[in-house]
């Protein structure tokens, strides 16, 4: 049924579209756009010219407006055309960007107007598994040995910003501590440790540092504690009342009844005691030649234990005589020999350089034939040393061993027992003529030393002057 007046013309068909509603082949691109003027070069096959789509021409149709051959109007394009069309341009589409160039055409175009060669595109490598793990691996060793390499310094770095372990108060119970002769500070502070006095080393001679005036030890037992400070420690070392009277001194030149008698009254061991310790010089180590242990019981100060026994007290002595005669390179053949002339130098000589003198005198009278003359042996011979003469009968009397005014060369052992420099100066003599000497005054230890008996003679006379201006000290 129709509607609107009967006499209205008909309406005519609306065109699905014409070619201007889709555009044409030019709003896509043409082959003018990729002419010989363009960075890439001509393109083949683009455009009108050569073969390309230009603008898609649509047909006249009858009852569409102007008729064929009126080229104000163009005739609607059907349906197919319009597919046709879309078709075409897309296959456009497709061929242009197949002809575009692409990066590397780019960068070898630009080489070419340059003159450089292209720079390879770089790659990256990705690291698989077995990489990262060597990488793990090294990282790690390189931390566990760094560790260990830095733990000691960063250690010791910590531990000097750290005070020194130190115990606090007096301590506890009872400890026997002894000081050797010749031990300083640091020696002191060591042993404190290691007898569980102190906690630390350390504690005590950092505060051995801060004193002022340096603290004197003296060699001795003292008694202490157990965990004590090192402040209680300093001041019970530096306090009489802690010393345990066990310390001897030996003085050059003794004789050994006198020094048995010096130990006993240090150390309550009687006498008899030592001199039956010292009975048997072999036992001891002594040199065959030696008949009792006299030259061997070296002058030094000694601390013993209080539990100490005579045997371990004479070994003790003995043992270090050896010592001082290994270290001036005596020979054990030679030793007898040896600590029976310093022996006389400790008795003979006072000043220091004497010993080099009076060492030279007995080489000499040694080497002329002549006794030595010493009335030292003789005192040694009849046991008295209170006096520093003889007596003619005392001179001429044979039955004395000892008496080198009778008997020739050396007396049969040493008379004392000599240190290290009188050891020293009868190893090595001075250089001299002398065949005499004499103490011409046994105050100040003048001594005098001549080549001749006249000059000899002119010494006597000096030291009988100071004879009769000290008739006591005869």
């Amino acid at each position: 049924m129709r509607t609107g007046r009967a006499d209205a013309p008909p309406r005519p068909r609306q065109p699905y579209g014409t070619v201007a509603q889709y555009g044409t082949g030019e709003q896509y691109g043409t082959g003018a756009q990729y002419d010989a003027g363009s960075p890439y070069g001509p393109q083949p096959g683009r455009g009108p010219a050569n073969g390309g789509s230009g603008p898609i021409r649509t047909r006249p149709g009858p009852g569409y407006g102007p008729q064929a051959g009126d080229p104000s109007h163009e005739q609607p394009a059907t349906r197919r055309e319009i597919r046709d069309a879309e078709q075409a341009r897309r296959e456009q589409e497709s061929a242009e960007a197949a002809n575009r160039p692409n990066r590397s055409d780019r960068r070898a175009f630009v080489s070419d107007e340059l003159g450089q060669p292209p720079e390879p595109p770089s790659k990256k490598r990705r690291k698989g598994p077995i990489g990262c793990g060597i990488a793990l691996l090294i990282v790690l060793v390189i931390g566990v040995g760094g560790y260990f390499l830095l733990q000691g310094p960063i250690n010791d770095v910590i531990a000097r910003f750290q005070p020194a372990a130190d115990y606090e108060g007096a301590g506890r119970g009872e400890v026997v501590f002894v000081i050797n002769e010749g031990e300083n500070g640091t020696d002191i502070a060591e042993n404190l440790h290691e007898q569980g006095v102190t906690a630390s080393a350390e504690a005590f001679t950092e505060l051995l540092a801060t004193q002022s005036p340096e603290p004197q030890f003296m060699p001795g037992a003292y008694r202490l504690a157990e965990k004590m400070s090192a402040q209680a420690a300093l001041d019970a070392l530096q306090d009489p009342e802690h010393v345990m009277q066990t310390s001897v001194l030996i003085r050059e030149g003794e004789w050994a009844k006198n020094v048995f008698a010096e130990i006993s009254s240090v150390t309550g061991i009687a006498v008899e005691e030592l001199e039956a310790a010292a009975a048997d010089p072999a036992a001891l180590g002594l040199p065959a030649e030696a008949k009792s242990v006299e030259g061997f019981l070296f002058p030094a100060t000694y601390t013993f234990d209080p539990d100490a026994t005579a045997e371990q007290i004479v070994q003790r002595m003995v043992d270090r005589s050896f010592e001082s005669l290994d270290a001036a390179g005596v020979k054990p053949e030679d030793r007898y020999r040896v600590v029976t002339i310093a022996s006389l130098l400790e008795r003979e000589a006072r000043e220091p350089d004497d010993f080099f003198k009076v060492s030279r005198v007995i080489q000499n009278r040694l080497a002329e034939g002549m006794m030595l003359q010493f009335d030292s042996t003789v005192h040694y011979g009849i046991g008295d040393d209170s006096v520093v003469t003889t007596t003619d009968a005392e001179r001429a009397d044979p039955a004395n061993p000892y008496n080198t005014y009778a008997h020739l060369g050396l007396p049969p052992g040493p008379i004392g027992n000599p240190g290290d420099h009188a050891i020293d100066a009868a190893l090595h003599p001075a250089d001299g003529p002398w065949l005499y000497f004499v103490t011409v005054n046994p105050d100040t230890g003048e001594t005098v030393f001549s080549a001749t008996f006249e000059e000899h003679e002119a010494a006597v006379e000096q030291f009988y002057t100071w004879l009769e201006e000290h008739p006591d000290g005869q």
